[in-house]
């Protein structure tokens, strides 16, 4: 069993912001499995597959991304998930945008969905998947920020980044250790 989960705001009006990369990188985990997201619970939105005879579960939060460890955690919970079984994608602005970055454990940083997570959680040892979005150029508060549209022309970057964060939460799915997730990836 594996539980991978991305973080995001379940509101069309969030679709192509940056705060709902989790989401959307969960869609491209699902995607790669050929499943889909047909069910609902948990206060999740989840679709279930298999990968090398093992239950892979993908889910979406739907508690909105500052409540996302209620989600969460009654997801732990029902599956019986222990933290080296879990992964989670999501934004992150102190990464450069289109950048993937993977740990096996660490704080929640400046992520209030991560903040939730670990609080709900009360342990911080599982793996989180980062995509960057970071930009330089903007000039706004980070709430705005991530509340904001990603730009068309960064689109392909960020469509690029959500698809090795997929790549990545899979090859966890599979076994694959931290380490060598990390070297893949990371950088």
């Amino acid at each position: 069993m594996f539980l991978i989960v991305g973080l995001g705001n379940p509101e069309e009006k969030y679709a192509k912001t940056f705060h709902n990369l989790g989401f959307l990188a969960a869609g491209d985990c699902a995607a790669q499995l050929g499943v889909k997201f047909k069910k609902k619970e948990c206060e999740a939105s989840v679709a279930e597959g298999y990968l090398g005879g093992e239950k892979v579960i993908i889910a979406r939060p739907l508690t909105y991304m500052n409540a996302s460890g209620r989600a969460v955690k009654q997801l732990v919970k029902k599956y019986k998930v222990s933290p080296e079984e879990l992964v989670v994608l999501y934004d992150d602005y102190d990464i450069p945008k289109g950048h993937v970055r993977i740990r096996p454990s660490g704080s929640a940083g400046t992520h209030n969905g991560m903040r939730s997570v670990i609080a709900e959680l009360g342990f911080t040892q599982f793996a989180r998947i980062r995509i960057g979005i970071r930009d330089e150029a903007a000039n706004i508060p980070i709430i705005d920020y991530v509340l904001s549209e990603i730009k068309k022309d960064d689109y392909d970057l960020f469509a690029s980044a959500c698809t090795r964060a997929a790549e990545a939460a899979l090859l966890f799915a599979k076994g694959e250790s931290a380490e060598r997730v990390m070297s893949k990836y990371n950088g």
